[in-house]
């Protein structure tokens, strides 16, 4: 059963300032496996935090603990001072899953304002819900598609929309699970640019997943998960100063040699 407690003292390496998330001997349970093992991590506020390590290390599960649809999790974990879950968070979290949550009989444009809709309710926030859907779709570069069916889209536009529709209301908070897998080059570095803005334009904390090592070095912040255990939590730099490494690929390889010698 999740708890909120007390603060507890910063662990090695810990941004300073009250972070957006804050975790302690967080765990997941599924059957008889242990998903995740006791982890104690922080993600400073407005900036962007990469979350990586193989398939199937935990960072799905990770994410959905965060914003509260993972069941059997224990320890601490409290987002943008509230534990996981709590109604008050619904507003303030943009979540991304990795499988697109778009309605495909309906057009991008009208995907977005019937999740408008839902989070803003009611006549007198019509012009508000506009003014959002017109920016989420402007965000994602996605204007020329605006009124084309969500089922006619590439996978890759598909998730764009799922992304647009995570940025409206301006969450405090984006949870995006692997949001650039399966996209090209360009447009990679064009969502990479807009998750940049996303924190030192708009002050919005981003958390990202992925298993694609080159993506860390674009990051202000690293998690590094391996089989549901927290590797190492630092800046891209200090990863790679600290295991005498010329990447963060090289920096993560070394750690998990290191950890499997212990």
């Amino acid at each position: 059963m999740m708890n909120s407690k007390a603060p507890a003292p910063p662990v090695a390496g810990e941004a300073t300032g009250s972070p957006a998330v804050r975790a302690r001997g967080l765990t997941v349970t599924r059957g008889p496996r242990t998903v995740l093992r006791g982890l104690d991590f922080s993600v400073p506020a407005g900036r962007v935090t990469g979350l990586l390590g193989p398939s199937g290390c935990g960072k799905s599960t990770l994410m959905r603990a965060l914003v509260g649809t993972q069941a059997k999790v224990s320890g601490t974990l409290d987002v943008l001072g509230h534990p996981a879950g709590s109604a008050a968070l619904r507003s303030r979290i943009g979540y991304v899953t990795q499988a697109p949550s778009v309605y495909s009989d309906l057009t991008v444009r009208q995907n977005l304002e019937y999740f408008a809709a839902v989070l803003e309710p009611g006549r007198s926030a019509a012009g508000r819900r506009r003014a959002q859907v017109t920016r989420a779709i402007e965000d994602v570069d996605l204007g020329s598609h605006a009124d084309s069916l969500a089922g006619h889209l590439s996978g890759g536009q598909r998730g764009r929309v799922s992304l647009a529709v995570a940025l409206l209301g301006s969450p405090e908070l984006l949870v995006l699970d692997e949001p650039t897998v399966g996209l090209d080059p360009v447009l990679r570095r064009e969502l990479w640019h807009l998750f940049r803005g996303l924190a030192t334009e708009r002050g919005a904390t981003v958390l990202i997943s992925s298993h694609v090592m080159d993506e860390a070095e674009r990051c202000d912040r690293l998690l590094l998960l391996r089989e549901g255990h927290l590797l190492a939590e630092d800046t891209p730099e200090a990863l790679r100063e600290q295991t005498g490494s010329t990447t963060v690929e090289e920096a993560f390889l070394h750690l998990v040699d290191r950890a499997a010698t212990h």
